[in-house]
């Protein structure tokens, strides 16, 4: 005769606890995979994700996109370069966005934001004075009146308003004298029509303060006054969307000033990163003792424009000079100058969208990993049950193992879920604050009133104005929604 097995209790999660227990602990696994968050990270140069790099080791500072194909289905990863990049840079002188006074080519920038909506990316821009030297007879002008022969590409119609030019400019002959009340009234309208259109714009990361001479970022031939002006009109045209200053100049120094006990929060960027040519025979200085942008101008600059603090607040991005492939035939420090991108605490770094060489995409990679944010949950301490409209107590333990926070207001969410009925609750963590380094915080989170009794999913995320997750921990596990799996709660 047999004896019958006896039959086994059912065991729920909550048997793993002792009776007197009211406390639950939740350990997430870090991962170390490469996380496509958005706002950070490596862009595209007047690219979008999925798109060719440049051949060859040359890019184009002044041919932003005018041609936006549609997306691909499936998008895939990038070759020879960051593997998946959520920002695009983008940027187009100012007579391709205002061929005409008041008619303006927004087909442009319109194009540009839904190729990155598309892409996954948000878009940081630029618009540009001007962006080439030309010559009127290999070139033709509309204009009435010009400069004689030789200038640069600002819009035709623009002399036609009286302005005045240098004969000896700053950097080609007859340019636009930016101190003349023209250009300030010209130039300042564009900006504020552009403004008055985008300023906000949901899929906009960010707009560079260019306002005079080549490429609109050092200023040109502005006085300090002018500079300030053209400066002023930038902050007061855009309140919502993040503005960024090229450090060094004396437009950078007074928006930090004007910015720094205010709600705005001001964001610098810096071209040139990287460069480290030390020259040698030089007749003028020993070998490698040189001036370059390293060595010299971001250090002193950081501080002369009061932005040493800034990237608490606001974005760092940097541009290279050149390109990763540059770096590898000039021989440059990579180790080094990847350090040096971390004490600045950069968020975005810019490579022109150029091939890695091989001997580098290992570590720029890695680079791409930590600059900004990276948000690792490591516990989380809540009890074991609780009752709908309750107030329980999370303590919650996170690293930031990036080298920056992030800068959008987005909220840390809990859904608990059972069956198909899903309640978010909301913390009241300004995320913003997590700043590198451990962060440790307690709050009550009050349990959703709509629950019943019996057991609940509790999962975690960083959500949007619509409760759908946008950021990820670097934890494993991600369920399809987006939401990271945690653990269960007793409803009572």
């Amino acid at each position: 005769m047999t004896k019958r097995s006896k039959k086994r209790k059912k065991r729920t999660w909550r048997d793993a606890f002792g009776p007197n227990e009211r406390h639950q602990r939740v350990r997430p696994t870090e991962s170390f995979d490469y996380i496509p968050n958005p706002h950070r990270g490596t862009t595209t140069f007047q690219r979008f994700q999925g798109d060719a790099l440049y051949p060859g080791d040359r890019s184009s500072d002044t041919d932003g996109p005018t041609v936006f194909k549609r997306a691909p289905k499936h998008l895939k990863p990038n070759r020879n370069y960051a593997p998946w990049t959520t920002v695009s840079y983008c940027r187009w002188p100012w007579s391709w966005l205002e061929p005409k006074k008041g008619k303006y080519n927004w087909r442009l920038v319109d194009g540009a934001l839904k190729a990155g909506r598309d892409r996954g990316q948000t878009v940081q821009m630029r618009f540009q004075p001007y962006t080439l030297r030309v010559d009127y007879s290999e070139t033709p002008i509309k204009a009435r009146r010009h400069p004689p022969q030789r200038s640069v590409n600002v819009p035709d119609w623009y002399w036609d308003t009286g302005a005045t030019w240098l004969t000896k400019g700053t950097y080609a002959p007859n340019e636009p004298d930016s101190n003349d009340p023209r250009y300030l009234e010209h130039f300042g309208d564009f900006i504020r029509a552009f403004a008055e259109r985008y300023d906000g714009h949901h899929n906009l990361e960010s707009i560079d303060i260019a306002y005079a001479g080549f490429w609109g970022e050092s200023g040109g031939n502005t006085t300090k006054r002018t500079a300030e002006k053209l400066a002023e009109i930038y902050l007061k045209s855009f309140r919502k969307t993040q503005l960024l200053s090229m450090v060094g100049t004396a437009g950078c120094k007074y928006a930090a000033r004007k910015t720094r006990n205010s709600r705005r929060h001001l964001g610098w960027r810096a071209d040139c990163f990287g460069d480290l040519r030390f020259v040698k025979h030089s007749p003028d200085v020993p070998d490698g003792l040189n001036w370059t942008h390293m060595y010299e101008a971001y250090p002193r600059e950081v501080v002369q424009c009061g932005v040493v603090d800034a990237w608490k607040t606001a974005p760092v991005t940097m541009e290279t000079c050149g390109n990763a492939m540059t770096w590898h035939k000039r021989g440059y420090d990579l180790d080094w100058i990847v350090e040096q991108g971390y004490r600045y605490h950069m968020t975005f770094f810019m490579p022109k969208s150029v091939a890695y060489p091989k001997s580098m995409i290992e570590k720029l990679v890695a680079f791409d990993k930590r600059i900004g944010y990276r948000f690792v949950l490591k516990q989380v301490r809540l009890p074991l049950e609780a009752t709908p409209g309750g107030r329980m107590e999370f303590q919650t333990f996170i690293e930031n193992v990036g080298c920056a926070p992030i800068y959008r207001p987005y909220k840390l969410a809990y859904r608990f879920t059972q069956g198909r009925r899903s309640l978010v609750a909301h913390s009241k963590q300004d995320i913003r604050t997590w700043l590198p380094g451990n962060v440790w915080f307690a709050e009550r989170i009050t349990l959703p009133k709509g629950l019943k009794p019996g057991e609940a999913t509790i999962d975690v995320g960083i959500v949007n104005d619509d409760d759908q997750p946008v950021v990820w921990f670097a934890i494993k596990g991600k369920l399809a929604a987006g939401w990271h799996p945690m653990t269960k709660i007793d409803v009572v």
